[in-house]
C-alpha cells in the first residue's frame, strides 16, 4: 500500500513539476532506484538466448543472482514490448506471480528473504525484439546481411535501455559483478558477446551455442550480441598489468584492410594507459568487432564500423586535419573501457561522466603520440560543434540525459581545467587517480567533482556549476585606461571564480577576475593574448 501511494505522488508530481518536459510514469520507474529496485544487489546474470534470424525471433531466459539487502518480496525487472515475459520461476521451479506495467514487471517472490541471503529468480521471455532504426542512437536489435548475404546481427540500447532485449534490472547504479551469456545461431554464424569465450556447443538442432563470460562488474548497456559469419585474428599487448589478450573479428572480405587499421588498438592501449592507468578488465581480454553502424562502447567487446579510414567516417570534427591522425572510433570507443565501463554514472543525467572524459581522451591520444601542442590544437578546433542549448546535466530520476555538448563542451571545461592547474603531472595523476579511486564502480557527479577539486587543491566548484549547469559561456569583459586593464567576468553563474592566464608583450601573469566586480592591474601595452585553452569569450567594453 505504501508503495502504491508513493508512485501516486510521484506521478502527480512529475505531472506538474516536469510537464513541460513531459515525463511519464514509465519514466520514473525507469530512471528511479524504486523501491522494488532498492532492496536486493545484482551479483550475476545467465542470459540464455536463442536467436532465429529469417523470423527475426528471440526465445530465451536469464537467470538472475541477487543479494537480499533489506527482507522485502517484490522485485522489480525490465523488459520492454514487443518482446513478452512468459514465466518467472525461483530456484525450486516454483512460478511466481507477475504484476506487469508497462516496462516494468513486478516479480513476488515465495522465498524468506533474509538480509545477506542469495537468490536466483529465472525469467522467460520470447518474441520480435524492438528493431533499431538508426544504431546506435536508436537502440534495439540491427538485422542486416553483409556483402555476400549472410546474416550480420547486432544489438545496441544505451539510452532506450538493455530491457530492449533481454529481461534484467535496467538501471545504472546496480552493475552485476559477473556474466554468462550463452547465446545460440545458425550454424555457420558465430555470436561474439563481451568477456572470454568459454566454449562453443554444436547442438543437434543445425544451431550453435557460444558461451561468454564476463568476470568483472558489468552494465547493462554494455552487454552485447554480435552475430556474423565472422573471420578472426588477434595479438597480446604487453600492458601495465601483464598480457593482454587483442581479438579482432571482421568479415572476412576485410581481413586485410582491418590487420592494418586496427594497429591503432595497440597505440591506443599505449596512450590511455599513460594517461588512465591499466585496462580496467585484462581478464576479460579486448575486442573489436565489426557492425554495421559506426561503433560502440559494449565493455571488452568495442564494436567497430567506421569503413577502415581515419577521421569519423571520414571527416575531422577538429577541422585542424589532426582528426585524420587516428581511427575515431577505435580511439573514442576505446577510451570509454575507462570512462563508461570502469567509471560508470548512477544516473544518465550525469552521462557526462562518460562523454566528456571520453571526448578528451582523443585528443590526449594525440598529445601522446604526436606533441602536446597537436592535442590542444585538436580540443580547441571541436568547439566549433558546440551548441550551448541546454545544461550537460540532465534531469535525475526520469532517465534524461543532458545536452549532447557533453562531448567537446565538456571535453573543453576538463581542457580548460587542466590549464587552470598548470601542473600537467598533477593532471595526469588526477585522471589516473579517478581510475583508481572509482574502479569498477557506479559514481554520481558530486563524487568527481569533489575527487578533483580535493586533489587539484583548487575550489573547482564554480567552474563545474557554469560548464555543466549553465549555458553561458563565461565572457572576460575588459578596457584599457591610463596604463591599467580593467577586467571582470560577465555571463556567469553567482559566484563564478576562475583564474586566467594573460600575456602583456613578453611577459605572462596570472589574474582572478571577479563577477560583477571590475579589477585593475598596470600592464606595459594594450598588446595581450589569453591563453586559448581555456574555454571563454572575450569581450572589450567602453
Amino acid at each position: 500500500m505504501r508503495t502504491t501511494i508513493l508512485y501516486i505522488i510521484l506521478a502527480i508530481a512529475f505531472s506538474f513539476e516536469l510537464n513541460a518536459q513531459q515525463f511519464t510514469y514509465q519514466d520514473s520507474l525507469r530512471g528511479m532506484i524504486t523501491p522494488e529496485r532498492e532492496w536486493w544487489d545484482l551479483t550475476y546474470y545467465h542470459l540464455d538466448l536463442k536467436i532465429d534470424p529469417e523470423r527475426k525471433h528471440f526465445d530465451g531466459s536469464v537467470d538472475i543472482q541477487y543479494r537480499v539487502l533489506e527482507p522485502k518480496r517484490v522485485l522489480q525487472v525490465d523488459l520492454q514490448p514487443p518482446l513478452q515475459m512468459t514465466k518467472v520461476t525461483d530456484s525450486r521451479g516454483n512460478e511466481l506471480m507477475v504484476r506487469h506495467e508497462g516496462n516494468a514487471h513486478f516479480v513476488t517472490v515465495k522465498q524468506p528473504q533474509r538480509k545477506g541471503d542469495i537468490h536466483t529468480i529465472r525469467v522467460h521471455y520470447s518474441g520480435t525484439p524492438t528493431e533499431a532504426a538508426r544504431p546506435p542512437w536508436d537502440g534495439g536489435i540491427t538485422w542486416q546481411k553483409d556483402q555476400e548475404g549472410n546474416p550480420f546481427i547486432h544489438s545496441t540500447c544505451q539510452g532506450i535501455g538493455a530491457s530492449i532485449w533481454w529481461p534484467c534490472k535496467d538501471h545504472m547504479y546496480d552493475e552485476v559483478d559477473s556474466m554468462l551469456m550463452s547465446i545460440t545461431v545458425p550454424q555457420d554464424l558465430m555470436n561474439v558477446s563481451n568477456g572470454q569465450l568459454r566454449k562453443v556447443d554444436k547442438n543437434n538442432d543445425g544451431t550453435k551455442t557460444y558461451h561468454w563470460f564476463v568476470n568483472n562488474p558489468l552494465n547493462n548497456y554494455g552487454v552485447n550480441i554480435n552475430i556474423a559469419n565472422y573471420a578472426h585474428f588477434e595479438e597480446v599487448y604487453e600492458g601495465e598489468k601483464g598480457l593482454l589478450q587483442m581479438d579482432y573479428y571482421v568479415l572476412p572480405y576485410n581481413l586485410e584492410k582491418a590487420k592494418v587499421q586496427f594497429k591503432d588498438a595497440v597505440r591506443t592501449m599505449q596512450a590511455f594507459e599513460y594517461w588512465f592507468g591499466p585496462y580496467p578488465f585484462y581478464e576479460d581480454g579486448f575486442k573489436l568487432v565489426e557492425v554495421s553502424y559506426p561503433g560502440m562502447e559494449h565493455q571488452s567487446s568495442v564494436t567497430y564500423g567506421n569503413g577502415y579510414a581515419n577521421g569519423y567516417v571520414g571527416n575531422d570534427g577538429s577541422g585542424t586535419g589532426h582528426g585524420f591522425l587516428f581511427d575515431f572510433i577505435i580511439v573514442h570507443e576505446t577510451g570509454h573501457e575507462w570512462f563508461a565501463n570502469n567509471i560508470t554514472y548512477k544516473d544518465v543525467a550525469d552521462m557526462w561522466i562518460h562523454e566528456s572524459f571520453t571526448n578528451y581522451s582523443e585528443s590526449l591520444f594525440l598529445e601522446y603520440h604526436y606533441g602536446k601542442e597537436i592535442g590542444q590544437e585538436y580540443v580547441r578546433g571541436t568547439r566549433k560543434l558546440i551548441k550551448n542549448d541546454r545544461p550537460i546535466i540532465g534531469i535525475y530520476d526520469v532517465n534524461h540525459s543532458g545536452s549532447g555538448d557533453m562531448y567537446v563542451k565538456g571535453g573543453n571545461m576538463l581542457n580548460t581545467i587542466r590549464t587552470i592547474i598548470r601542473d600537467d603531472e598533477k593532471w595526469r595523476a588526477i585522471l589516473r587517480g579517478l581510475n583508481e579511486e572509482f574502479y569498477h564502480q557506479t559514481v554520481s557527479t558530486q563524487q568527481i567533482e569533489d575527487y578533483m577539486r580535493e586533489k587539484a587543491g583548487i575550489d573547482l566548484a564554480p567552474v563545474f556549476d557554469q560548464y555543466l549547469r549553465d549555458i553561458r559561456v563565461p565572457q572576460l569583459e575588459y578596457y584599457f585606461k591610463e596604463g591599467q586593464f580593467y577586467f571582470r567576468w560577465g555571463s556567469v553563474v553567482n559566484g563564478f571564480d576562475m583564474p586566467i592566464d594573460v600575456t602583456f608583450g613578453n611577459k605572462t601573469q596570472r589574474i582572478y577576475p571577479k563577477a560583477g566586480s571590475w579589477n585593475a592591474i598596470d600592464v606595459p601595452s594594450e598588446d595581450f593574448s589569453i591563453d586559448p585553452n581555456y574555454y571563454i569569450g572575450i569581450l572589450q567594453t567602453s
